[in-house]
Order: structure tokens, then C-alpha cells, then sequence
């Protein structure tokens, strides 16, 4: 009764402390609709915003709402996404990003009636690469993983089976911005959900081989 007990506190206790990394969180560009709910973020996306710089279009934006803590080192990732996708290139997912030239975005972008996983890469411009999927899930989990001086970017349908999409480059021992991103920019804004945000320190690769190398 006592392991029953003591187990219950415990869960209890990580329960708590997953909701409170949410609420020790800030924001870039706030929406002015959004809660913490049940360890979810709930946002009524900011209409017309996005982040995006230079190439192809020739204008640069930096405006859509982006809900972040600052971490260094290598680190995995993940959260579950559920949007009510209205309007073209309606977007939700997560971003690392080191100041307004350097940024990588990654989610679930609705583009034509389809579902994509989308991906901007920008180091002074923007690239984008898509992912069409063959059939439009209720959510999406997305996954990012940082190593060195690279990102790898992965989706999955059930957080067990991940699908890597995109390996992008990134400034390596760079403290970054890591949170939840979204935007509607041809759109008046849609609900966004994300549930499940975290983030995993991993084991610092390059001292791992020194010591190895080294013994």
C-alpha cells in the first residue's frame, strides 16, 4: 500500500513539474488569445504573421507568435501538434532559433488542401523544403534532435515510429531558443494545439569522443 502511495506522489509530482516548465516559459510576439491547459498550449494564431527572410518572395517577416525557453548544449526535442487548419500555408510546430538571421522551423504546414511536414532553414535567407503526407492525421508528433552543428528533423504518427525528414545546419556551441511556433500568413489565424512539449538534454558528443579517445 505504501509502494502504491509513494508511486502516486511521485507521478503526481512529475505531472506538476511537466506543467510548470510550460508556465516558466516566454513569448515572442504573444497572441492576444492563448491559455495552459491539462500540459497543453492552446493559441488562437496571430492573423497574417510568419517567419520568413529574403529569398524567392523578397520580404522578410518575423512576427508570428513562438513560445520558447533558452537551452544549450545537444538536445532532443518533441511535442504532439493538433491544428484546426483553415487558411493556405497555415503552420504550427517548433522552432530553434538563435536571433532573426538564424532559425530553423519545423511542423505540420497545410499548403493547397494538402497536409505537409514543413521545414525553413535560415542562415541571413530562408530555404523550405516539404513533406507531403499521404493522408491527413488528427495530429502529428514532430521531433527535432541537435548534434554538433547540425539538426535532424522527424515526424511521426504514434511518438513510437519516427520518419527523419531533414538534416540542416545550425551554429554549433550556440545557446538557441527552443519552443512552439505558429503562423497563418494569407489566414485570419486558427487554433493551435500543442501537448506533450519536451525537451531532453543528450550527452555531449564531441567530449564523449574526446574521453574515448583519450583514456
Amino acid at each position: 500500500m505504501k509502494r502504491i502511495v509513494l508511486f502516486t506522489a511521485v507521478f503526481f509530482l512529475i505531472q506538476n513539474l511537466s506543467a510548470q516548465s510550460l508556465n516558466k516559459m516566454q513569448w515572442f510576439n504573444e497572441p492576444e488569445k492563448w491559455e495552459i491547459k491539462n500540459n497543453a498550449l492552446i493559441m488562437n494564431v496571430t492573423a497574417n504573421s510568419d517567419y520568413w527572410r529574403i529569398s524567392h518572395y523578397g520580404f522578410t517577416v518575423d512576427d508570428a507568435p513562438f513560445y520558447y525557453a533558452n537551452y544549450g548544449g545537444e538536445f532532443e526535442a518533441k511535442v504532439k501538434l493538433t491544428g484546426n487548419y483553415i487558411a493556405r500555408f497555415d503552420q504550427m510546430g517548433l522552432m530553434i532559433r538563435v536571433d532573426e538571421k538564424n532559425y530553423i522551423k519545423t511542423g505540420v504546414e497545410f499548403v493547397d488542401g494538402k497536409f505537409n511536414i514543413s521545414t525553413v532553414v535560415t542562415h541571413d535567407k530562408s530555404d523550405w523544403s516539404v513533406t507531403t503526407l499521404e493522408k491527413a492525421p488528427p495530429y502529428i508528433w514532430i521531433k527535432v534532435v541537435r548534434r554538433l552543428d547540425a539538426v535532424e528533423v522527424f515526424f511521426s504518427y504514434d511518438d513510437k515510429t519516427y520518419i527523419m525528414t531533414r538534416n540542416a545546419p545550425l551554429q554549433d556551441n550556440t545557446p538557441v531558443m527552443v519552443g512552439l511556433m505558429a503562423a497563418s500568413p494569407d489566414g485570419k489565424g486558427f487554433e493551435a494545439k500543442f501537448e506533450n512539449f519536451s525537451v531532453k538534454h543528450l550527452p555531449d558528443q564531441r567530449r564523449a569522443e574526446w574521453l574515448k579517445n583519450h583514456q
